[in-house]
């Protein structure tokens, strides 16, 4: 490995990219991970890790999830990290640009996997494990490959001494030999059959061979004629699987059921029907089998092929009631655990009407929102996928219940791109239970989702269908849900007065359910509704309102977000010491929350702010920091929304060069996303940069502007409107 990533001393390797191929249980995750431990002196700045699981039986992790925990790891907030895997690598890229680190991306199935995960920079190289030789990385990015073969017949005698000398000395070299070459030379099956014989050590090895043998001999009858290599392992799993003790070897077999790859005790004991103790035991002694591997404390993971493994033998020889039964009860287990985590990181959501737990099923149960949230970022992936499993053998009442609590139990480090695809699931199980209930809440929350990730139009059909249902059903709350939502969509694509209905429709339902929470959230939306189309003293009386209503509550994101507005008002109004005092209030509820979302936009509006009260350098210090956060939450468009500030700023301060620069980059980006009423006020500005420059380009830049704005009737626009044509007037 030193030859091939060269370097020398506290040098920098000269290869950016390694992979290191070769057969199933070759080690070369082992190799790996060796030689970086052995130069991580080399790399100052730290080293990144992920298993990709490509090869596992489950779904592999994806090029965006391995990003997702690298910017975590590199400091970014979980709520920050864009949504985008385009967005997401170049954040990766930069923050990698100026750090020496060492990347190991182990188990990679595609170069797909792999490419969004490179850095920019030979400063931090890459080592990529696979079976596969990943050709395209060497093609297009300039890998070097290492392939790995099985190890030498005197290497693989070394391994099997190294770990048997100490309980049986005597063995006769010979013996070793032949115990080698059944076991392919490959490092996994050598450990495993080292173990065995390690811990009989009163046994002949002579005999510990014959049953190796006969263990070959059951296992080349049911042969599905995949490479020998592969077979010579799994020949190695059978031979140390059947000396296990009975309720071990079960365990280890219904492991393999555990819908995903890693998994926690409780799970586990779920699976087994057995206590937390009785399981601990089991699971230590599949862990000194080499059969499981502990990854920290109460928790473990299979090897891939070991669970491709224990899935055969759950399927061979667990008869299928009891598999149906340890499945439900695992799936049970998540459910109701993550029911409880809900109520720490969702306590405003309604909670679903459960039955009861199975018995032998113990959820955990949290003291505090930070021990909620620690579980569900564990066990993100395995909801994810308990979501799939229970749809795929027909619980589809567990496949919607699942999919619905993970909406709620999601830790704020969760990607918002995960959740839709098992939403749709959910869904299709509701659908076919024919719960019309169970659909409209689902509806509900793949709405929302679509709206996170900016799908505007497949959130906007989502919330009409639930809409639908709530009404079918009679049901006024979810009828109020359902309005509250539609007027979100019409307020981001300004249809101002359809948005303004459906908020006034949504508070009187609200209201006649008691529900005061979502009244005050619906009134919030009323008073930005109200704001955007500058009917500033309709804004002030609702806006007022939301205010004391989320005070009452106690609720402070809600009462930050009406301070935002009120700075808004008063800004306008002229009011603008009130106006700064508002927007740095909202702010520092925002930093108090420790949200980089509500921070980055609220301080928007405390540039507005500083910038109208004649404060310029704090006011681009507010704007630039807006944009970064923005730029890191892959929010396009409020990042826009601070370059069009900025712009402003530096116009007021004479300096036309850099506030056109600003405009030309907000207006850019509001092009990109449709959004023609932002992309008018930034060529409004950028005209306003270039008047005295270049008057013509001024004039063509505000002539798109009004054309961009010619099908808004409201107050607002009808106001700008007349001012740009105002300023082409006197351009002209």
């Amino acid at each position: 490995m030193n030859a091939v990533l060269g370097g020398e001393g506290g040098d920098p390797p000269v290869i950016s990219v390694c992979v290191i191929a070769g057969t199933p249980g070759a080690g070369k995750t082992s190799l790996a991970l060796r030689w970086a431990h052995e130069v991580q002196g080399r790399f100052p700045d730290g080293q990144l890790y992920v298993n990709l699981r490509g090869y596992d039986p489950g779904e592999p992790v994806t090029a965006h999830q391995a990003l997702h925990r690298f910017l975590i790891a590199l400091g970014i907030e979980p709520g920050s990290v864009p949504r985008d895997t385009d967005a997401a690598s170049a954040l990766y890229r930069s923050l990698l640009a100026d750090r020496r680190m060492l990347v190991v991306l182990d188990n990679a199935a595609t170069v797909s996997q792999v490419r969004p995960l490179l850095p920019g920079s030979s400063a931090s190289p890459v080592v990529v494990t696979s079976r596969s030789r990943l050709s395209g990385l060497a093609v297009r990015d300039g890998a070097r490959r290492l392939t790995l073969g099985v190890l030498p017949e005197q290497e693989s005698v070394a391994l099997l001494r190294t770990v048997t000398s100490g309980y049986r000395p005597d063995d006769e070299p010979e013996r070793l030999v032949e115990l080698a070459r059944l076991c392919a030379g490959l490092p996994l099956a050598l450990r495993i059959a080292a173990e065995r014989a390690a811990g009989r050590p009163h046994l002949r090895l002579e005999d510990l061979i014959t049953d190796l043998r006969d263990e070959s001999a059951l296992w080349d009858a049911l042969s599905t004629g995949e490479d020998e290599d592969v077979e010579a392992v799994r020949t190695v799993f059978a031979w140390s699987y059947r000396a296990l003790p009975d309720q071990a070897a079960r365990l280890f077999r219904l492991l393999g059921l555990h819908p995903g790859p890693e998994f926690g005790l409780h799970a586990a004991a779920a699976l087994a029907g057995l206590s937390t103790g009785r399981t601990r035991q089991l699971v230590d002694s599949l862990v000194g089998a080499h059969l499981l591997e502990q990854t920290a404390p109460d928790r473990y993971q299979f090897h891939d092929l070991l669970r491709a493994y224990a899935v055969d033998q759950a399927q061979y020889e667990e008869p299928g009631p009891e598999r149906e039964a340890a499945l439900r009860r695992v799936l049970e287990w998540y459910l109701h655990t993550a029911d409880a985590a809900q109520s720490w990181i969702s306590p405003a959501e309604d909670r679903l009407r459960l039955d009861p737990p199975t018995e032998g099923v113990r959820p955990l149960v949290f003291s505090d929102r930070d021990a909620a949230v620690d579980w569900a970022e564990r066990d993100h992936d395995n909801l994810l996928e308990s979501v799939r499993a229970a749809a795929a053998t027909g619980h589809d009442r567990l496949a919607w219940q699942l999919s619905a609590a993970l909406w709620d139990a999601q830790s704020p480090s969760a990607p918002g791109t995960d959740w839709p695809a098992v939403g749709r699931i959910g869904l299709e199980a509701a659908e076919r239970l024919g719960d019309r209930a169970a659909q409209g809440h689902l509806l509900t929350d793949l709405g929302m989702a679509h709206t996170r990730i900016n799908q505007l139009v497949e959130s906007l059909e989502c919330h009409q269908r639930a809409l639908a249902i709530a009404q079918g059903r009679g049901d006024r709350l979810g009828e109020a849900h359902a309005l509250n939502l539609i007027g979100l969509i019409h307020l981001r694509t300004r249809h101002l007065d359809v948005a303004a209905h459906h908020f006034e429709q949504a508070i009187s339902a609200f209201r006649e359910q008691d529900a005061a929470h979502w009244e005050a959230t619906a009134l919030s939306n009323l008073a930005s509704t109200h704001y955007s189309a500058g009917r500033l003293s309709e804004a002030t009386t609702v806006t007022g309102q939301a205010l004391a209503a989320h005070r009452s509550l106690n609720n402070e994101r809600g009462e930050g977000n009406a301070l935002r507005l009120l700075s808004g008002i008063q800004r306008e109004q002229g009011d603008r010491q009130a106006a700064l005092s508002s927007a740095q209030q909202a702010l520092d509820i925002a930093l108090d929350l420790r949200d980089h979302r509500l921070e980055g936009f609220w301080l928007i509006a405390l540039g507005d702010a500083q910038r109208d009260i004649g404060e310029f350098g704090d006011a681009l210090i507010s704007y630039q920091r807006a944009a970064t956060l923005h730029q890191r939450l892959g929010d396009r468009s409020r990042q826009a929304l601070a370059w069009h500030g900025t712009g402003d700023t530096y116009h007021r301060l004479g300096r036309n060069r850099e506030a056109a620069d600003f405009h030309r980059r907000a207006a850019a980006a509001h092009h990109e996303l449709g959004d023609h009423w932002h992309e008018a006020q930034a060529l409004d500005g950028l005209g306003t940069a270039l008047h005295d420059e270049d008057p013509e380009a001024a004039r063509q830049h505000r002539g798109t502007a009004l054309r961009l704005l010619a099908d808004y009737d409201d107050p607002r626009a009808v106001t700008l409107r007349g001012d740009i044509e105002r300023r082409q007037t006197e351009t002209g």
